[in-house]
């Protein structure tokens, strides 16, 4: 295979490829526009006996040290749309392409299954890692399959939705066990999407479902009462730099949440299948003072105590050091401990 297509840049800075916007930079840096380029990429760092490290649209990162060996972007935009037999629509989707832009345009196709999606930051090839949702929706309830390259030979697998362990914010790309062996680490290339032209909406959140009151319930509807909603709240990493929510919402057995609603019978509790409870873990730091504090360069964003944000000339560590203090007093009022959502490059 021809190596003379890849040319790693050195000594990338990243600052402005992660939306916290930390100083960091990698060794070796390319943005593949193709599978083939990918392979090629990959068969470069091998050559080398260079780490590998796939990065998305650093939205859900937090870069406390420069990255080692070869980091890759996908870039590929590729999309396939394929009407089936049953009326529903598969769509293999190019992992560079910007998440959001594939709601928004898949909304406005009519079809169902990513709208209450919208506006969650990054590219699709990340989407798997943690099993994006929001709203109700999760990318498991839509995702037939994902195609990766193998680190290791540059051969192309197709995993299947079951393959891929999906959980709350969690699937296989995550596990300690896929990331440590050799022979699982990849690069996701694509996703394989199952949409539907006639759907149930699920407006299962309160204010999702006052925004839509009295209007037609389409994908694009639906899709632009997700933004105006997620704008009001959240900050845009443009402006202030974030990763959106910084912690997992906590699943606790039931008896658990029923106990603390009690206590406190304003707290938000949602179903989290048979035994379990999902509490809100933005509130449970409102409650504990956190909302709109600042510590430097960092702080927690005013409208939404579950983001926190950079301001600017600082560095992770200080974000770390202001997520462990949350971490700490939650636990200590609520005897919930709260769980990172962001991936650490330490």
């Amino acid at each position: 295979m021809p190596l003379s297509l890849i040319t790693p840049e050195e000594h990338k800075d990243l600052q402005s490829l992660n939306t916290l916007g930390f100083s960091a930079h990698a060794a070796y840096f390319c943005q593949p526009e193709s599978i083939e380029t990918c392979q090629q990429a990959l068969e470069w760092a091998r050559e080398r006996t260079l780490p590998v490290f796939a990065l998305g649209g650093g939205s859900n990162l937090i870069l406390a040290a420069d990255i080692p060996g070869l980091t890759l972007q996908m870039s590929n935009q590729q999309r396939d749309y394929q009407t089936q037999p049953d009326g529903s629509v598969l769509l293999t989707v190019g992992a560079g392409v910007v998440w959001h832009d594939l709601v928004m345009e898949t909304a406005g196709k009519g079809l169902f299954g990513l709208e209450n999606l919208a506006l969650i930051p990054g590219r699709v090839g990340a989407a798997p890692v943690q099993n994006i949702g929001a709203y109700g929706t999760e990318l498991a309830d839509v995702l037939e399959s994902v195609e990766v390259v193998r680190v290791i030979d540059g051969q192309r697998i197709t995993l299947s939705q079951d393959e891929c362990c999906f959980g709350y914010r969690d699937s296989i790309f995550k596990s300690e066990t896929y990331q440590q062996c050799r022979e699982n680490q990849s690069v996701i290339t694509a996703l394989v999407l199952r949409l539907q032209t006639k759907a149930e909406p699920k407006l299962g959140y309160g204010d999702l479902a006052a925004q839509l009151e009295g209007k037609a319930l389409t994908p694009l509807a639906i899709a632009e009462a997700v933004c105006s909603i997620r704008r009001s709240k959240l900050p845009d990493p443009a402006e202030v730099g974030n990763a959106g929510s910084f912690f997992k919402n906590p699943v606790v057995p039931q008896a658990r949440a029923e106990a603390l609603k009690e206590r406190y019978p304003d707290m938000p509790l949602y179903p989290a299948g048979a035994g379990f409870a999902k509490l809100a873990a933005g509130w449970l730091i409102q409650q504990c003072g956190f909302k709109g504090a600042k510590r430097g360069a960092v702080g927690v964003y005013p409208k939404q105590a579950l983001v926190l944000v950079h301001f600017g000339n600082g560095v992770a560590s200080e974000l770390l050091e202001l997520a462990d203090e949350i971490v700490s007093e939650v636990e200590r009022r609520f005897q919930v401990r709260l769980e990172r959502e962001p991936q650490l490059i330490s």
